[in-house]
């Protein structure tokens, strides 16, 4: 199947597939084919037409990992605006988020406690049980309707189909809405870029509430005809095992994950030998030069890094396949929306010039919901600002210097805490590194690190920053470090940054 032909709704996705393939399977083995999942959406749509719930219309979805959670965000999203929560979220939490999607109704899952049902019954909101039905990701909806509708058509390419929030770091989290427009052209970008076909099969890692996992695993595998291996969640000691058992193609993940991964290669020597991937996907992170050419030794194959955000539909530019030329450490050309790099004055600037990366196009959000000062913001001249700092080479690949709002301002010396991250990892003791900024009272700022030594090995401040005073200009050698067993994450599995000087009590 050609995924750059057009496919303007998730449902004209699907049927563009052979419907006697596999799209979904779990990790006991059975599969769910392309016929069975437009079957499945079918019957969702006319359940959430009974329960009175039309076309973009926000459904919140409470589920687990696996092939349940896909099948129901894939059959959500064909009849109204699927907004998928973290399964994690306590009552407060939860009644924050169903506010702010102004939820229409909530579908929830077994075994996710009392929370959600809980939530919803506070805010008046209607819930919709998920009833499992096989374990390759069959379901039914069961719940008190609402005022029945009239059975509509396919949705529109322009209608909402995903609703994510922001992760909220600096601010309140801004609702990004998604269309079958955006989704559609973000899928096809990724499904090109790493060369996708029928016969791949993907194995899923990510949380399916994360834009990385919704677009960049599970809806470019489905626009590409291909099968996604839909596990319950990143399991380190379960990983090498699925590898040999599922015999997946390829995986996507953020870079803690491709961290661990490494560090537990060389106690699973037999089901790395029998692996089957021909390619290994980085995103939603920056990957450490060190970490890529470890995949790489371990695995034998090329490890693509992406550039992508909840805004984009997720992929923005990456790195291609060889024969291509790939540079490390950079995120590659654009593969999906037009980019560039914009100086503060507005100005598009040439190549080689540090500015902020801006977007435009068929992948790109068409605003936040209901917010139009961060639009007025985020938007300047038709391209869409991601925030982010870079340039661009004479190439036309783009190197990621910093998140703006995360540079490390010392006395005016502006810091990219990437670079100390790199530099740091490079540490035959270190398993992981956060830079980021504490409070100076003279400078403003200073430059602090968060470390995870190997096990049993052990680290002082003074090695670290001799090691690094040996690598880096004085004034971005950090002069606190923090030890610690594990690094603060994200509802994504990302490491924190902003806000980590608060957490680990240097504020």
């Amino acid at each position: 199947m050609d995924p750059t032909k057009t496919a303007r709704t998730v449902p004209e996705m699907l049927a563009d597939a052979d419907p006697a393939r596999p799209a979904l399977a779990g990790e006991s083995g059975p599969t769910m084919t392309y016929g069975e999942l437009l079957q499945l959406a079918e019957r969702t749509r006319a359940s959430l037409r009974r329960a009175g719930i039309g076309r973009g219309e926000p459904v919140a979805m409470v589920l687990r990992n696996g092939p349940h959670m896909a099948a129901a965000f894939v059959a959500v999203s064909t009849a109204a605006a699927a907004a998928p929560l973290h399964p994690g979220l306590r009552k407060r939490e939860l009644l924050d988020a169903l506010r702010s999607l102004g939820a229409r109704a909530l579908v929830v899952g077994e075994g996710c406690g009392s929370d959600p049902e809980a939530a919803a019954q506070a805010l008046g909101i209607q819930v919709l049980r998920l009833l499992e039905t096989d374990p390759c990701g069959g379901f039914l909806l069961d719940g008190n309707g609402s005022v029945p509708i009239p059975p509509a058509g396919q949705p529109r390419p322009t209608d909402a189909a995903l609703l994510l929030h922001t992760s909220g770091t600096t601010s309140r989290p801004k609702l990004v809405p998604l269309s079958h427009d955006n989704l559609t052209a973000s899928a096809a970008s990724v499904a090109k870029t790493l060369r996708l076909d029928p016969s791949d099969r993907c194995l899923n890692i990510m949380p399916l509430f994360h834009i990385h996992g919704l677009v960049g695993v599970l809806l470019a595998s489905l626009r590409a005809g291909a099968c996604v291996l839909a596990t319950t969640g990143f399991a380190p000691m379960r990983f090498f095992r699925w590898l040999e058992q599922l015999r997946p193609t390829w995986y996507s993940a953020v870079p803690t994950m491709h961290q661990t991964v490494v560090q537990r290669a060389e106690r699973n020597p037999t089901e790395l030998a029998s692996s089957r991937l021909r390619l290994v996907r980085s995103s939603s992170a920056a990957l450490a030069p060190s970490v890529l050419d470890a995949l790489e030794d371990r695995f034998g194959c090329p490890v693509v890094e992406s550039y992508g955000m909840t805004e984009a539909s997720h992929q923005m530019a990456s790195n291609p396949l060889p024969p291509k030329l790939r540079k490390p450490g950079t995120v590659g050309p654009q593969a999906g929306p037009e980019m560039a790099v914009m100086g503060d004055s507005g100005e598009l600037l040439a190549d080689g010039a540090i500015g902020e990366i801006v977007i435009r196009g068929a992948n790109v959000m068409a605003g936040y919901v209901d917010n139009p000062q961060a639009n007025a913001e985020a938007f300047r001249k038709g391209w869409f600002r991601t925030g982010d700092q870079g340039y661009r080479d004479t190439d036309g690949y783009y190197t990621i210097t910093g998140r703006l709002k995360e540079l490390i301002n010392r006395g005016g010396e502006k810091i990219s805490p990437r670079e100390i991250d790199e530099t740091l990892l490079e540490h035959p003791d270190v398993a992981q590194v956060v830079a980021f900024a504490a409070p100076h009272a003279k400078l403003g700022e200073e430059v602090a690190a968060a470390i995870v030594p190997k096990a049993g090995r052990t680290l002082t401040a003074l090695m670290l920053r001799q090691f690094a005073s040996r690598r880096l200009a004085n004034y971005k050698v950090p002069r606190i470090f923090v030890f610690v067993d594990a690094i603060p994450k994200g509802p994504t599995g990302k490491l924190k940054r902003i806000g980590l000087a608060s957490d680990l009590g240097l504020c």
